[in-house]
């Protein structure tokens, strides 16, 4: 089983970071292959809803973000992380997970999403619901922990005095495991849920 994790960071060693970090550990132990890829220094532009991914499969602009889809793809799990900036999430990270999610022809259902704030002080949980909403409209079973998933720091390494919130990723990442685990074992001995097709109802007619 593989989980893919994107830190939205800037920063190298970032509290975020340690979040992952503390994460992986628990996977590593799970035997969970882990990758981790950082994009918050990356240059990735917003979506323009110009519907090319609709007839290329993937996003018109070749960047990072068609890197990622690939391994998002064969992933069993995605940790979508990030520092708090304004009570949301980093600006680069929502643009390039807006066209991820968008641009992506393949099913996502049953593939497991995690979200990881880090904060200074405040923001934290505001900025953990605006990443779930990315699982909750693919079909993503949302792996929480034992609270609502963040650690807290703000200079470089303080996110590692943080016992409860690096104890939160521990319990998030036994969590998640145990969710893709049920997930396979499910899918072979029951196969995924039956999917209808997509009634759309615009409120505009």
């Amino acid at each position: 089983m593989k989980v893919l994790m994107i830190n939205g960071s800037p920063r190298p060693e970032s509290n975020t970071q340690v979040a992952l970090d503390e994460m992986c550990g628990v996977f590593e132990a799970e035997g969970i292959d882990v990758e981790c890829i950082a994009v918050g220094k990356e240059v990735v532009r917003g979506c323009i809803a110009c519907g090319g991914c609709a007839k290329l499969g993937k996003c018109v602009f070749d960047d990072i973000v068609n890197e990622i889809a690939a391994k998002f793809e064969q992933a069993d799990g995605l940790v979508v992380a990030s520092p708090v900036y304004y009570a949301s999430a980093n600006g680069t990270l929502v643009s390039l997970l807006d066209r991820l999610f968008f641009s992506t022809p393949f099913d996502k259902a049953m593939k497991v999403g995690a979200a990881v704030s880090c904060a200074r002080r405040g923001g934290l949980t505001a900025t953990w619901d605006e990443l779930n909403k990315y699982f909750g409209i693919a079909g993503m079973p949302i792996a929480t922990g034992q609270y609502w998933n963040g650690v807290h720091g703000r200079l470089p390494g303080e996110a590692e005095q943080d016992l409860e919130g690096l104890q939160q990723m521990r319990t998030l990442a036994r969590n998640m495991a145990f969710l893709m685990k049920s997930i396979a074992i499910g899918r072979e001995q029951f196969g995924l849920p039956e999917r209808e097709e997509s009634q759309m109802t615009n409120f505009v007619r």
